[in-house]
Parts: structure tokens; C-alpha cells; sequence
């Protein structure tokens, strides 16, 4: 097969193979004759991946280069050594691909809104940009931070975002509401953006036959999957089940918190403080087998997310994961959380904290609509959301770099109305 091109994929913030839509997107570029070389660093070894990686690897055919990366920054000043030592390594190590494969398109993964200096360079020697927008970086840091208000750190990633977008010959997004933000806030092209979403891949999730011994001797099996992070709300999880328990008065379930992340041991603290010690596990980090064991078992599954500016325009791939095994789900009502999984979820009044408990109590208790909801979750999955419908998308984006790169996706506009869409 004659090559359709040459790319180089940038990651900043997870490992490749871990980082599961790059290596999704890798794989099926891979397959349509595109040859790959992807930069990440290395993560922090085995404590929360499980294994070493190699500083390079050639899986299916991808070159994969890894650098060490400092982990848990924390304060301003600790965040910008980070991100300076990350792009250098990156740049470096993109030197070193450039010689000894080649490449004709960067895609840069945020965040950080950062990578758009390298794609500057670059386009210098023809290359083009692909802009790969995973998060909203302006409205993450709100809500990593929610006692802050917006300030001078904040115009700086709007600053940051904007100038990604207005460098990028192309942009992939992962739902419809940041594809509008890619059209308002970016002012981007509405030919040049296209959404790719993160579609539940078959050739990881499983469904297994269910196992009873995981259920500890309870009646109901509640799952969580995800990165423990302070704005995923798993602490609005934990107050809700307090509220089942005592106030509900119901005790025959077990709740299994699957992942790792930076407030694992924050939130165990948090759950010992509620008493809350027969009713949650937490697995930490776990194989793909074994999260297929429990989300084969489990009878609900929950996305505690709470409704900020971040949460109510971004897609968690949890979600998709739990219909991909024909689980009801329990969440709050968010834009795009409604927008994947239609009525194959349950949905509580944003954070609240009762009435999320009283979602869950009620679907636990009536099976039929459990099945129901179960049914409806894996129909769509087949029909719309798997990974397979993204593969054409972001195909297409691709052959639109490949055909016209020298284009940018801004529109002319004033700058000074750039500015006031993003304010």
C-alpha cells in the first residue's frame, strides 16, 4: 500500500497506549496507510500504569518516543517548569522523528494549548497542523479551581487556546459543543472542524459472563470507572451514598470506585470520615480484563460529574463504556452527558446530592427498567457511538489537510472581535 502520509502525533499529559483515543486514532491511520510516530512522556512507572515504558516502542507498526516527565506540579510557577521542560523534550524529540522518519502533519493533543509554537515552526518546512481538542483548557481550570475567578491565568489560556486554533490548518473535537466553541471562541472555519468523538472501541471492552462472588454477598453492584480527580465528583458520589444509607436506610449494595488518580487517597480519607467503609471499594488503577469483570456484573453505573462551565460541554468516555456494556447510567443533567446517552440514562438535578441518591435508590429497585435502559444503551452504542463511526471523521479530516493545508481555519475577522468572543 502506497503511504497516504507521514504524521506526528504530540501528547502531553498520559502515555501512549493509555491514552486510548490517540491510540485509537493511531491505529486507524495506521490501517489507511498513514505512517505514525507519536511523542509522550513516560508517565510515573509502575504507580499508576502498571508497567514501565520503554523510551521508544514500535507497536503495529507506530513509533513511539517517551520522555520523563515531572508529575503532580503544583502552584503556578511549579506548572510553567512543567510545561517549559515538556515542550523542550518535545521539540527534541521531534527534531529526532523528523530525521529519522519524517513527517508531513503534527497533531497536537491538548492540553496544554501550548504546541501550536512547535506547529509555527514547522509550517516554516511545510508541514501542517491538526489540532486535536480534548478539553477546554479556560473553563478546566475553573473547575479544577472553583473558588477562583477568572484573572489573568485564565485570559492567558483563552490567549493560549486561541492562538491554537487560529494556527491550526484543521481541527478535530469530540462533541458539538466544542466544535461550537471552535467556530465562536476560535473562529474557526466551519469546513475545517470536525467532530471525532470518543467512541467505546470493541476490541477492549468485553462484555464477560456477570460474577456474582464481585456483589460481596449484596444485593446491587454500583460502578464507577475513571481518573480520581477533584472536579470528576466522586465526593458528590460519596455524600450520595451516605444519603442512601442513612437517610433512605438502604445498606444491601456494594460500590466499587475503579481508577487511579491524584485524590485516591483523598477520597478513601473522605470515605472513612462518612463511615462509608461496607458499601465502597476503591480497586485503583485495574487490567482491561477486570474492568470488564465488573461492568459485566455490576447492575448500575454512575457519572457523579457536577454541572460547571468544563463539565456541562465535555463528553466523559465513561459514559459511552458503560452502554458499550448495557449498564442504565445515573448522572446529573449535563448538555452533552444527555447528548450520548439519551434515555439509556437516569438523570438527577445538577449536584444534588439527594436527589442523586434518589435516582439511584429507584433504578436499583425496579429491574424491568434497568433492562430497559440497558437495551437502549447497546442499540445506540452499535448504531451511533462506537469508535468505528468516528473512523470516517477523522479520515476525512485528514484527507482535508492532506488536499488544502494552505488555508487557515479563521476566519477573517477583526482581531478585536476575536477578543470579544473569548471574553
Amino acid at each position: 500500500m502506497a503511504s497516504a502520509g507521514k504524521v506526528l502525533i504530540i501528547v502531553h499529559d498520559i502515555p501512549v497506549p493509555f491514552d486510548r483515543r490517540v491510540w485509537r486514532e493511531a491505529n486507524a491511520l495506521r490501517r489507511a496507510g498513514w505512517q505514525v510516530s507519536i511523542i509522550c512522556p513516560r508517565g510515573d512507572a509502575t504507580a499508576n500504569y502498571g508497567r514501565r515504558f520503554n523510551r521508544y516502542d514500535c507497536l503495529n507498526g507506530i513509533h513511539i518516543y517517551r520522555y520523563w516527565a515531572p508529575t503532580n506540579a503544583k502552584g503556578l510557577f511549579g506548572y510553567i517548569v512543567e510545561f517549559a521542560y515538556c515542550w523542550l523534550r518535545t521539540f527534541l524529540l521531534s527534531l529526532r522523528i523528523w530525521w529519522k522518519h519524517g513527517f508531513d502533519v503534527i497533531q497536537a493533543c491538548n492540553p496544554p494549548d501550548t504546541y501550536w509554537l512547535l506547529a509555527r515552526f514547522y509550517k516554516f518546512f511545510g508541514k501542517k497542523f491538526i489540532f486535536d481538542h480534548h478539553d477546554l483548557c479556560p473553563e478546566l481550570y475553573l473547575a479544577k479551581y472553583p473558588g477562583k475567578k477568572p484573572g489573568p491565568i485564565y485570559t492567558l489560556l483563552l490567549w493560549l487556546e486561541r492562538m491554537t486554533f487560529r494556527t491550526a490548518d484543521v481541527v478535530m473535537t469530540t462533541n458539538e459543543s466544542y466544535r461550537q466553541i471552535a467556530l465562536t471562541r476560535g473562529g474557526c472555519r466551519s469546513d475545517r472542524v470536525f467532530v471525532v468523538r470518543n467512541g467505546p472501541s470493541s476490541d477492549r471492552l468485553k462484555l464477560m459472563p456477570p460474577e456474582p462472588a464481585l456483589k460481596e454477598g449484596r444485593r446491587h453492584l454500583v460502578c464507577y470507572l475513571g481518573t480520581l480527580c477533584n472536579q470528576d465528583g466522586i465526593d458528590y458520589l460519596l455524600r450520595s451514598l451516605k444519603v442512601l444509607v442513612e437517610e433512605r436506610g438502604y445498606r444491601d449494595f456494594l460500590c466499587v470506585i475503579i481508577g487511579g488518580g491524584p485524590e485516591l487517597e483523598s477520597l478513601q480519607a473522605l470515605n472513612r470520615r462518612l463511615g462509608l467503609q461496607d458499601y465502597v471499594r476503591f480497586t485503583g488503577r485495574l487490567s482491561d480484563h477486570d474492568v470488564c469483570r465488573y461492568l459485566s456484573s455490576c447492575d448500575v453505573c454512575v457519572d457523579p460529574l457536577p454541572r460547571n462551565s468544563f463539565s456541562d460541554k465535555s463528553t466523559m468516555n465513561k459514559i459511552g463504556e458503560y452502554m458499550a456494556f448495557g449498564k442504565p447510567v445515573v448522572a446529573f443533567e449535563l448538555t452533552e452527558t444527555r447528548r450520548t446517552a439519551q434515555q439509556a440514562a437516569v438523570y438527577a438535578r445538577p449536584n444534588d446530592e439527594r436527589d442523586f441518591a434518589d435516582q439511584l435508590f429507584a433504578l436499583l429497585h425496579d429491574e424491568p427498567r434497568r433492562r430497559r435502559l440497558g437495551r437502549i444503551a447497546q442499540e445506540r452504542v452499535k448504531t451511533q457511538l462506537a469508535w468505528d463511526h468516528s473512523i470516517p471523521h477523522l479520515l476525512q479530516a485528514y484527507q482535508t489537510v492532506r488536499q488544502d493545508g494552505r488555508q487557515s481555519p479563521v476566519e477573517s475577522v477583526p482581531a478585536s472581535l476575536h477578543t470579544a468572543k473569548s471574553a
